[in-house]
């Protein structure tokens, strides 16, 4: 189970996030949503502990990822909003040094290798090098970094940015599949796609939480503007 504790961060004297609680449960996929600057990314960089709140706590299980951070990262696997690759190696070449370098022995690399990337439908372009693929494949590659180890927390910022048609359709099966064995937040503009996926929205409005909005049994259509009522102050 992830836990967010009363998270707040600014960049100088600029707030960005202010007092953000929230909890996110075993095969629940959580979408964050906000307006541009609303902190989305900010707020991902920090659960993936690549950004350090100025207050409150991140915790996996009870244990604060920022007191034992190596063992907190293994346990996650981190789509970023702009995901940097190693363009001279190949996608199997990378994939392999990435689940290295994140503790995988070595027994298990080829195995986690092959699920990920039937998952992200990569499997055709292993011997391919990295930067010979479009965007839309680069993407997919990132995205099979990110599930590698099977990790019990998935952060997935812009989960849908830049992904190609195919994968796109793909997406609800991914994060359902996903879902099985981790606990998923994501962000996004696409919120009737998003609908149909998660379990509840997160609004986040002047670095807040003003509001949760479960997904069950309400339209795409109509969550949408559930969302957009939450955003302009209209929901609590």
């Amino acid at each position: 189970m992830l836990e967010v504790r009363n998270i707040a961060f600014a960049y100088g004297r600029e707030p960005v996030l202010r007092d953000v609680s929230f909890v996110v449960s075993p095969g629940e996929v959580v979408s964050v949503v906000g307006a541009n600057g609303a902190g989305k990314t900010t707020l991902l960089r920090i659960l993936a502990t690549v950004a350090v709140p100025d207050a409150g706590l991140v915790l996996a299980d009870g244990v604060n990822a920022f007191d034992r951070p190596l063992r907190y990262r293994r346990q996650i696997g981190f789509l970023p909003e702009n995901p940097a690759l190693y363009g001279d190696m190949t996608v199997k070449e990378y994939l392999s040094y990435r689940a290295s370098l994140k503790g995988e022995p070595a027994k298990r690399v080829r195995r986690r290798i092959n699920e990920a990337a039937d998952m992200c439908r990569v499997s055709s372009i292993m011997r391919e090098p990295v930067w010979r693929l479009s965007t839309g494949l680069r993407r997919r590659v990132a995205l099979a970094d990110a599930l590698l180890l099977r990790p019990r927390i998935l952060l997935l910022d812009d989960f849908l940015g830049g992904l190609d048609g195919e994968m796109r359709a793909a997406a609800g099966s991914i994060l359902s599949e996903a879902a099985a064995f981790s606990s998923v937040i994501v962000t996004g503009h696409e919120l009737e796609d998003l609908a149909r996926w998660t379990t509840r929205f997160l609004v986040l409005v002047g670095g807040v939480v003003s509001a949760t909005l479960p997904t069950a049994g309400t339209d795409p259509a109509d969550m949408r503007e559930k969302i957009a009522q939450a955003l302009s102050g209209g929901a609590s």
